[in-house]
């Protein structure tokens, strides 16, 4: 079967593993393993990538990116290139380092970005590189040292990590500390490394799938084994129902916001497009709010309703990426396409285009 095309779209966030070639290592010792994180903070900055984890693994290592004004693939083209000639030079070797291409999964990032932190952050632990949480948070070549304060990288968004614990610092690297603790008795997740929906839901990843297949294949299921209820299955099935995809780990509406190639939004009609701030200015007027308020990431009822209304219509009317209103907005593009899956138009919606 030939591989599916990458998922490449600036403002999401992507798991991206890399292995070396037949498991062999990639790093025989820390002179390595600075090489890769030069080279890492070489090509990312806060402007064009934003990294929230890594972990150098002796064949593997992990990142959690979110690519801003450049794409996934060249960052890591320009990383995993130059890292392996510098290898091969200094080790005396020729071909591949790399097994195959590097894998990355998008990830829904509400439900998933801490708990994605946590599990790449604790790999070095469980696999014995380090005895314990203390020595990780010394250990320069994972991402937890620099959240912890020990480590100092300035392309690694520890600030922004360590707010959604608390806003000062001290308290939030105390609860990181207790819930990197509380990761450490939670069973391995197959699913953070790969699969999406339908790999959580306990079946093998493959290509997408959708309400009436998943109707058969429960069907066929309820046959089988008549000792689960009818109510268990229906409750099996409409989890089935979302959309799934081996690319992406998050709910099906997230699943299918993504691949609605959003980036590339249309309009009703033919035509000059409205303007998106005018068409702001509309909706704070409606709504009564300050553009500091929309800004604020406040979850008041009026200021979700214009958030909405000005994502839905402004990628309906205004041909404005999600990617885009993301900046203005002062939110995630996760959070964008949160808004944009489940997002139906406000009433109101008609109202303020008859105002504009």
């Amino acid at each position: 079967m030939p591989r599916r095309p990458r998922i490449d779209i600036p403002g999401l966030i992507y798991h991206v593993m890399c292995r070396g070639i037949e498991r062999r290592e990639i790093f025989i010792d820390d002179r390595d393993r600075e090489q890769l994180l030069a080279r890492i903070a070489k090509h990312a900055n806060k402007e064009s990538i934003h990294m929230y984890a890594f972990s150098l693994m002796p064949n593997h290592f992990h990142l959690l990116v979110r690519p801003l004004s450049t794409c996934l693939a060249a960052f890591m083209r320009r990383v995993l290139t130059g890292y392996a000639i510098y290898f091969n030079r200094r080790h005396k070797r020729s071909g591949h380092l790399f097994q195959n291409r590097y894998k990355s999964f998008v990830i829904e990032e509400e439900a998933y970005l801490l708990e994605l932190i946590r599990y790449i952050h604790l790999n070095p632990l469980r696999a014995g590189i380090v005895p314990n949480l203390k020595a990780l948070a010394t250990w320069p070549y994972c991402g937890y040292s620099a959240l912890m304060g020990y480590v100092e990288k300035s392309w690694f968004e520890a600030d922004y990590t360590l707010s959604l614990f608390d806003a000062e610092k001290l308290i939030a690297r105390k609860k990181l500390s207790s819930f990197m603790e509380d990761g450490l008795g939670a069973r391995r997740r197959g699913d953070f490394v790969g699969g999406g929906l339908k790999r959580s839901l306990g079946m093998r990843p493959g290509k997408a799938i959708y309400r009436d297949e998943c109707r058969e294949d429960m069907q066929h299921s309820i046959r089988r084994n008549e000792q689960n209820s009818i109510q268990q299955h229906n409750g099996q099935l409409d989890a089935q129902h979302q959309a799934y995809d081996e690319r992406i780990l998050g709910s099906g509406d997230f699943v299918q916001a993504v691949l609605s190639n959003l980036d590339k939004p249309t309009v009703e009609e033919e035509g000059n497009c409205l303007d998106i701030n005018a068409l702001i200015r509309v909706v704070l007027s409606f709504y009564g709010i300050t553009l500091i308020e929309l800004c604020s990431g406040s979850k008041r009822s009026a200021i979700s309703k214009a958030r909405s209304a000005i994502i839905l219509l402004g990628i309906k009317h205004c041909k404005v990426l999600p990617v885009e209103l993301a900046k203005i907005l002062a939110i995630s593009p996760s959070t964008v396409y949160s808004i944009i899956s489940r997002g139906r138009e406000e009433p109101e919606s008609k109202i303020i285009l008859d105002l504009y």
